[in-house]
């Protein structure tokens, strides 16, 4: 069941547009800071990197919610594409920042693949590159919807 914070008012829920729109942008945030990980190995592939400027136009009113959920099947396509790893987490943090236009309840996506990417990524130390990662994260976060996301994402903020 849709935790009715994350579904837009129009549709029933609690979530007003203003919020809703910086929930895409910080999932753009947390989309972007892992992209690296997709480009190196894929730098013909723009299809993440689209999603995440389609999430970032849709909060800003430029394009419609149907163009931003085309990014993102795009990009979850780049991401079924891509080699297991790093990669795929990335694209798929990409692909659930624009799906957010869609969906709310989208927004843990970008954060929680990008944790995925991080220790993906092989570093040896992988807790403390997670850790790093979600306090990124937390620093990004606007007073007007952290107390929503930190409540979402309970576990591991």
């Amino acid at each position: 069941m849709r935790d009715i914070r994350f579904k837009a008012i129009h549709c029933g829920g609690q979530l007003d547009l203003n919020r809703h729109r910086l929930l895409a942008n910080w999932a753009a945030d947390c989309a972007e800071h892992v992209l690296p990980l997709f480009i190196v190995p894929y730098p013909q592939d723009d299809r993440p990197q689209r999603a995440i400027e389609a999430a970032r136009a849709w909060s800003r009113g430029e394009i419609t919610v149907g163009e931003a959920r085309t990014a993102a099947i795009a990009a979850h396509a780049a991401a079924r594409d891509a080699a297991e790893g790093a990669a795929r987490a990335a694209a798929r943090a990409a692909g659930h920042a624009a799906a957010t236009a869609h969906m709310g309840d989208h927004a843990k996506g970008p954060a929680l693949y990008a944790v995925k990417a991080v220790r993906a990524a092989g570093k040896a130390d992988d807790a403390r590159a997670a850790d790093r990662e979600r306090a990124w994260q937390k620093k990004r976060l606007r007073k007007e919807i952290r107390a929503l996301i930190l409540s979402f994402l309970e576990v591991g903020f």
